[in-house]
């Protein structure tokens, strides 16, 4: 492909703009009145969704969120009120004197012991205990910090533990408050997690600093775990739309977070270089898009190999579904099919749909992609394999079978964008602890972009991430759908699968670099291994890397 020609290829949102859109000031989380009541007197509050101790059944027992009996999590937890009003600069609280006396605080599901595992998790777990060391490693250096030595062991004195959260809340430390939260969480101290809860709601405002922002929604994730609510506010959530004048652009959430940070245009842009580069000599393609949402990355891939020298090739794309994909736009893939048709059509493309409705795209097989006789198959994977269920989760390892059953396609190229962080396996202090530095990051460089009392920024943390972190925190087993790992854990599925790097061509970095240009400063661009990773100054937040 010439030079000019790729130049053409860039990232996409992944939203369409012309769906009946949602009233602007109705929040996603008041659809939450229509989650089930669950059996625990806790509290959850979150902007437009309070589900106070009157909804619950005061003595009861609560099933874990993994699904397994234990004890309720907060039998008489405090009440709070919380208010996550754009026009509030904190979170109001009324505290009662109740406490709660004990948690079931459920681990992840496992498949079984590790004489029931098949070689290739087995050889996976060792294979990333040795490049990347346990996950315990990604807090151990907070660990010591968090707390003065022994200050939460049966050995350390009651005045010891109050004297440290003491000095903590007298200096405002929202971090390191939150920390010790989770800390005590995990170990079950649910009469301090009670106290703290509390003293942490008054120190976070969804118009505050980013850490007061990521703040209020780690607090409610915290709620929700010992409520055992955490999945169904993640499946209540949704990126609603607002409505705009008639005379500015119909945007979505997720449309603006697009346009203000960087980091889906980083995914897209590079996936789309790869693949052209790989398919730049094939006359017949096969884009398989296991979340293709809005289709709209593929619309600038269209338009470059509308332009290839000697005419363009004809293309075939699949997409695959999943039901908030669906409820974003407004309805199923006959919408994506219909616009890329039209578009293929108008840059004289030929072009086929094929839609792939109703399976989840972790239980695709080879029968659903409708494969066809010489076509060089790309593959795409945007932001959607971690929410793949693995081998920590059940015996059905869906992650590693969708790369072998890939792998067994002979694709030209497949794309891997995905999430730099490390919140799969991780035990819960130690993912609460990554989650907070990750998102840290997100909310910071979101406050460069807009205004702190920008009402569109205030919706765009709600709407689009706050879902993320309660997901991470709240949930265990099966329910937590949010399960990120480092691109050293995906490079070893993908060995293992049988794939080989597919370096990105310099020119893709070239382009990736401009675009960074305009943005703030702060935002790296590294190239590592034949791999890119995105980052905010220095936390790598997105890695794309391409394989075959």
């Amino acid at each position: 492909m010439q030079a000019s020609q790729e130049n053409t290829i860039t990232g996409g949102s992944r939203l369409f703009f012309n769906q009946p859109l949602r009233d602007k000031e109705s929040y996603c989380w008041s659809c939450i009145q229509n989650v089930p009541h669950y059996q625990c007197s806790a509290d959850v509050n979150i902007q437009g969704m309070h589900i106070s101790a009157d909804t619950f059944e005061q003595h009861c027992t609560l099933e874990s969120s993994s699904g397994t009996g234990g004890s309720c999590a907060a039998r008489n937890s405090q009440s709070t009120a919380t208010s996550f009003s754009p026009n509030e600069s904190g979170v109001s609280q009324q505290n009662s004197q109740s406490y709660p006396s004990d948690v079931h605080d459920s681990p992840d599901q496992t498949s079984g012991s590790q004489t029931s595992e098949s070689y290739v998790t087995h050889k996976l777990r060792e294979l990333e205990t040795a490049m990347l060391g346990p996950d315990l490693d990604v807090c151990n250096t907070f660990n010591n910090d968090i707390m003065p030595a022994g200050a939460n062991n049966q050995t350390s004195t009651e005045s010891e533990k109050w004297k440290f959260l003491g000095e903590v809340i007298s200096r405002g430390d929202l971090r390191e408050g939150l920390c010790a939260c989770a800390r005590f969480l995990e170990d079950g101290d649910m009469f301090t997690v009670d106290w703290l809860i509390g003293e942490l709601r008054a120190m976070v405002s969804v118009s505050g600093e980013p850490i007061q922002r990521l703040g209020a929604y780690a607090v409610e994730g915290l709620v929700a775990r010992l409520a055992s609510s955490g999945s169904a506010i993640y499946n209540a959530l949704r990126c609603k739309e607002p409505v705009l004048p008639a005379s500015m652009e119909l945007l979505s959430y997720m449309h603006l977070l697009y346009e203000i940070c960087p980091y889906f245009k980083f995914g897209y842009m590079s996936a789309n270089g790869a693949i052209a580069e790989a398919i730049k000599e094939e006359k017949r393609i096969h884009i398989i898009d296991f979340q293709i949402s809005q289709g709209t990355q593929w619309i600038t891939l269209i338009k470059a190999l509308a332009a290839q020298p000697g005419g363009p090739p004809h293309i075939r794309i699949t997409g695959i579904d999943d039901s908030t994909s669906a409820y974003a736009r407004g309805g199923g893939l006959n919408i994506v099919g219909k616009r890329l048709t039209m578009l293929a059509q108008d840059y004289e493309v030929p072009f086929e749909f094929n839609a792939v409705s109703g399976v989840p795209s972790s239980e695709i097989q080879v029968e659903n992609l409708k494969i066809q006789p010489g076509e060089a198959i790309a593959v795409n994977f945007a932001l959607t394999l971690h929410h793949m269920p693995d081998e920590s989760v059940g015996t059905q390892n869906h992650r590693d079978r969708l790369l072998r059953m890939v792998k067994g396609l002979s694709p030209k190229v497949v794309t891997l964008v995905e999430q730099e962080s490390n919140t799969n396996t991780a035990p819960f202090f130690a993912r609460f602890v990554e989650t907070l530095n990750y998102y840290s990051a997100i909310f910071e460089s979101i406050d460069v972009a807009l205004p702190r009392e920008h009402k569109e920024r205030i919706n765009v943390e709600q709407h689009c991430l706050a879902r993320e972190v309660v997901n991470i925190i709240a949930c265990e087993g099966a329910e937590r759908v949010e399960r990120h790992e480092l691109l050293g854990k995906w490079r070893s599925r993908f060995t293992m699968a049988g794939f080989k790097p597919y370096p990105l061509s310099s020119h893709v970095n070239g382009t990736i670099k401009a675009l960074l240009g305009e943005y703030s400063g702060k935002y790296t661009l590294e190239e590592k291994d034949g791999a890119l990773y995105l980052g905010w100054m220095d936390r790598h937040l997105v890695s794309s890397c391409a394989w075959r």
